[in-house]
């Protein structure tokens, strides 16, 4: 059975072999200041300088001091002592960079507080190595504070393999995230995302199942559509009567919108499948029929009664869900009845 723990990472670990490049210290910054500041508040100059400052400063006492872990918990303890005393030394002035303020809001992060298992994980720390991961977010989905921190910190992880595994094939695939995606901070990194990732023999894929929600960030929208050369609609018979708009916006010919709007029209009774149009850079554009095994759609239900019923198979077959998956396809071929 897959287990279930809280959401934990660790943004200041740096892994055998890696180094404290730029890219690096600019997402911990943009993740402080998530924490710190909220969705209206803006940063200054001198605030963001303070904390470029902290992290350097924190880094190089890691290199001196090997008994310190990296970690929210240590740099947030470097804070309250070391950087303190250099803000006091060199008279920065509490407009310039309020520390109290800071540790205050953030002190929720910090052991003991609220969410203190959030940025001073000490195991699964070697994400850059690892080949498939999934973060499910459903759980934390609507949560103010969650949800977009631990969307900056997955897009971090993406964009460190991007960069850093060379000659490797990457594939990061965002589904339904556009709470997180319609932050500006949230933005900029799927806009960055869709214009280098090629560069680094990498591939960003987008699924909704409401295309007007990829127009709901205007930072978005343009970097999504115009870096998107293969383009997959399944059925789209609801907005038949506005379909105008979605064309524009996706920029199908008069040809691709008849495709699009053919699918599933006329499908063969006699056998179960569904159709898909598939474009591909606007050079060739076909509807497929897709038609899978039994085992293959009970693997992927989404139909809740189905979900069910075969999590009460693999619970009774100690959580082999291949096994309760092949009892249950058996049960509803018709060739077995």
């Amino acid at each position: 059975m897959m287990k279930r723990t809280p959401s934990g990472f660790n943004p200041f670990y740096i892994g055998e072999g890696d180094v404290l490049d730029t890219e690096k210290k600019e997402s911990i910054k943009t993740l402080l200041l998530a924490l710190w500041k909220k969705d209206n508040e803006t940063f200054n100059r001198s605030e963001y300088v303070a904390l470029s400052n902290a992290l350097q400063l924190y880094y190089e006492k890691l290199e001196n001091d090997s008994s310190l872990f990296a970690c929210f918990d240590s740099f947030y303890e470097f804070l309250q002592t070391d950087f303190v005393a250099v803000l006091l030394n060199d008279k920065v002035k509490e407009k310039d960079f309020d520390v109290s303020n800071f540790l205050y809001v953030l002190r929720p992060y910090y052991k003991g507080g609220e969410f203190d298992y959030l940025l001073n994980a000490t195991k699964d720390l070697e994400m850059l190595q690892e080949r498939f991961i999934v973060f499910e977010l459903d759980n934390i989905k609507d949560h103010p504070i969650l949800f977009p921190v631990v969307t900056i910190i997955i897009m971090e992880v993406f964009i460190s393999k991007m960069r850093k595994l060379k000659g490797i094939r990457k594939m990061i695939l965002i589904e339904e995230a556009w709470k997180a995606i319609a932050k500006e901070g949230m933005a900029e990194y799927i806009k960055y995302l869709f214009k280098t990732v090629r560069k680094f023999f990498g591939e960003a894929i987008v699924v909704t199942q409401e295309v007007e929600d990829i127009i709901s960030s205007p930072v978005v929208k343009q970097a999504i559509i115009n870096n998107s050369d293969c383009k997959i609609l399944l059925d789209q018979s609801k907005y038949q009567n506005k379909f105008d708009q979605i064309q524009e916006l996706l920029g199908l010919t008069e040809k691709e919108k008849a495709l699009v709007l053919s699918i599933n029209k006329a499908n063969d009774p006699t056998k179960k499948y569904k159709e898909v149009f598939i474009s591909l850079g606007g050079m060739l554009s076909k509807v497929y029929r897709t038609e899978v095994s039994l085992e293959e759609y009970l693997a992927y239900t989404t139909e809740e009664t189905e979900k069910v019923k075969l999590m009460q198979y693999a619970a009774s077959f100690d959580g082999d869900m291949q096994k309760a998956i092949a009892v249950m396809a058996e049960e509803m071929n018709p060739q077995t009845l």
